[in-house]
């Protein structure tokens, strides 16, 4: 499964890395980042809608994630990728824009990477 993380903080990297290390070294799991909604995007033409699943975090400088969401849901829609949003903030508002705009998931940082996994392993059913 292709994963795609979307988030301003280059440290993210490693830490998910470091948290996947037994998935991404099985093969179960490749992680690609983008460290802005607009390369996202732009990922997400080149490499044709490999992303299986999107992770991204909501507030980013430039395209924010609700911003990125929204063109995700509009404009990639074969195969539609699982979009679950990642915040620092969980706040009301944020959780019910970011559903109306048709997230599949909402997850608040820290990250609970046992939560994730379990959220992960699901999806493959």
């Amino acid at each position: 499964m292709k994963i795609l993380v979307v988030d301003d903080e280059h440290d993210i990297q490693p830490l998910f890395q470091q948290r996947f290390r037994k998935e991404i070294k099985n093969g179960e799991i490749v992680f690609e980042f983008a460290y802005s909604g607009e390369e996202a995007l732009k990922y997400m033409v080149n490499f044709n809608h490999e992303a299986v699943l999107i992770l991204s975090d909501i507030n980013m400088p430039g395209m924010s994630g609700l911003e990125l969401l929204e063109e995700i849901k509009q404009k990639h829609h074969s195969p539609p990728p699982v979009v679950m949003m990642i915040t620092a903030y969980g706040d009301e508002e944020n959780h019910k824009r970011a559903m109306a705009l048709g997230a599949d998931d909402f997850l608040t940082k820290p990250v609970d990477f046992s939560l994730l996994k379990e959220k992960i392993k699901n999806l493959e059913v």
